[in-house]
């Protein structure tokens, strides 16, 4: 007997080594949720208890209180059992836990997991107190307001690892207003940071108000560098629609676009063929959007480092006018000088001169001229090439806001002469000397082809007049005609020939032409007025002698008839 209990008590002892059903504890089940454990209202939900196989039902608990109870099928035999949950709502909030039962047996309960709710309070503000743009392993300070009273919040990170931080906000007695600060960080390169702010009452810490706006900072990385540009330029009219377009590795993901000062990114996923490039479109620029811009891209392999800066101006914003003239002339010998004049009754604190290609600019500070109550700006220019040659405008700017310009100046044109290999001829008719009032026409002509001439007056700084050529009596020639013409046209005329294929670059000039206006003949009257007054006089005399001459005559007779 004794032998016999014995050797059951080894038996047992031994198939307790390979039965862990017959000894022992059956392994804690693992609680998840599909699609998170932090959803927003009316989300399908399904929790998915994983057991050991040979379970016979699962059991799922909300706040220690059974929820749901699934039998196993024992034809299907699995490890998992699903608990779905259709619109969930804040009742559905909580803390969950699964168990299982074997035919002997019931395990422990899982680990707590939280189901949190979403939208049930409006929803608070987030913004990045400093530049969202950091470099790896900075830090940012993030600040949530909540749109309720007496709220915890609550920063939320998306990515793989849920991180979270929990403040109490802190209120001014005075305004009212309420807001927690989170420092974070340290942030890396290697994955993207999006963050957003709920708040919640402490007595339903699973209940949450709506998601803020998401927050995303921008982390400067060591990939090969974007290219940004502005389509149709990075100087434009206000309300003009404009582009900016990002490019970078053909893995990126996602482009960002981030203005300078600015505490929000723009981001865009529809990437642009060929090249995977982004398109950031303004459809009507204001001058809020005037800054300095950078892009960032994101890919599997991390961020890349920024973009070169593009400084974006918008113009038209100031409209006292700006005038732009070239001294002494717009035509310019290669190797010359020229000084481009822009004025402005505004008291404007720079000037700026730009090319219409954009390949120049230049600014100056503005200097007052008393004696024209002028603002301006001299901007000497040379020895002049045919880079130079072109369009140009100016515009006025103030210091503190360098990105918002006037409207612009009138176009003016800049031409190089000498680079056609001929000089036309220039002649005036009827006379080189006329006239105020009287009609003259300046005659352009050049036994070569040529194009277009181009007049010029010395010393004007006005845009020289080009007409289209004419072939006649044997040569090229066009015909400038003035009007009524007035002593402001007398002056030095020259004339130049220029080719359709390369509109500022012109011929030698022609022989100088001196135009010469002199005012209406006036005719000297003083020697006729000086006889009308002396014959006026003489009449007058001869009329007082024969006056007094037929008084004494009429005395004497009146005499005689007396006696």
């Amino acid at each position: 007997m004794t032998f016999t209990f014995t050797a059951l008590i080894c038996l047992g002892l031994t198939l307790g080594l390979w039965i862990p059903v017959l000894t022992g504890s059956l392994p804690k089940p693992i609680l998840r949720a599909q699609p998170d454990s932090v959803v927003s209202m009316e989300t399908k939900v399904t929790f998915i208890c994983e057991e050991t196989i040979g379970a016979k039902e699962s059991d799922l608990y909300r706040n220690g209180n059974l929820q749901r109870r699934v039998p196993k099928n024992n034809q299907k035999r699995t490890n998992k059992t699903e608990f779905l949950f259709l619109n969930v709502d804040q009742q559905n909030a909580g803390q969950y836990q699964c168990s299982y039962r074997t035919q002997t047996k019931s395990s422990d309960y899982s680990e707590p997991l939280e189901l949190v709710v979403t939208g049930a309070y409006s929803k608070p503000s987030l913004s990045a107190q400093t530049n969202p743009v950091v470099t790896s392993g900075g830090y940012v300070t993030l600040k949530c307001e909540p749109s309720q009273d007496n709220h915890t919040l609550i920063l939320t990170v998306e990515g793989s690892q849920k991180h979270s931080w929990r403040k109490d906000p802190e209120c001014n007695r005075y305004t009212e207003k309420c807001h927690a600060l989170f420092y974070v960080g340290p942030l890396t390169s290697n994955q993207r940071w999006i963050f957003r702010c709920y708040s919640y009452e402490k007595h339903t810490p699973q209940v949450w108000s709506a998601p803020s706006e998401p927050v995303e900072l921008l982390v400067s990385g060591k990939l090969q560098k974007t290219t940004i540009k502005a389509e149709p330029g990075s100087v434009i009219r206000s309300g003009r629609a404009m582009t900016i377009w990002c490019q970078g590795d053909l893995d990126a993901e996602i482009y960002f676009l981030h203005k300078e000062g600015s505490h929000n990114t723009q981001s865009t996923q529809t990437l642009q063929q060929p090249g995977n490039k982004a398109k950031f479109l303004i459809p009507s620029v204001t001058q809020r959007h005037a800054g300095q811009y950078r892009c960032y891209c994101y890919s599997s392999a991390g961020w890349s480092e920024p973009s070169d800066t593009l400084e974006l101006v918008v113009t038209g914003i100031y409209y006292y006018g700006v005038k732009l003239s070239g001294l002494p002339s717009p035509v310019v010998p290669e190797g010359g000088n020229v000084t481009l004049h822009c004025t402005s009754h505004s008291n404007y604190d720079k000037f700026i001169l730009t090319k219409e290609d954009q390949k120049f600019t230049s600014s100056l500070d503005a200097e007052y001229i008393p004696s024209t109550g002028q603002h301006q700006a001299l901007f000497v220019m040379g020895p002049m090439t045919p880079n130079y040659s072109g369009t140009f405008r100016c515009y006025g700017y103030y210091k503190h806001t360098p990105q918002l310009w006037s409207v612009p100046s009138e176009l003016l044109k800049i031409f190089i002469s000498g680079q056609l290999d001929l000089a036309p001829s220039l002649s005036v008719m009827p006379n080189s000397t006329v006239h105020s009032g009287e009609n003259v026409t300046l005659l352009c002509w050049s036994m070569y082809p040529v194009d277009t001439f181009i007049l010029s007056k010395e010393g004007s700084g006005q845009p020289p007049l080009r007409r289209k050529s004419k072939f006649q009596d044997q040569q090229y020639q066009s015909e400038f005609s003035m009007r009524a013409v007035t002593s402001k046209l007398s002056g030095t005329y020259r004339c130049y020939g220029s080719p359709d294929s390369s509109l500022y670059l012109l011929s030698f000039a022609s022989a100088p032409v001196e135009l010469i206006v002199s005012a209406p003949e006036n005719q000297d009257h003083t020697t006729e007025n000086l006889i009308r007054m002396g014959m006026a006089v003489l009449v007058l005399i001869v009329l007082s002698i024969l006056a007094a001459e037929a008084w004494q005559s009429h005395r004497q007779t009146h005499h005689a008839a007396g006696k």
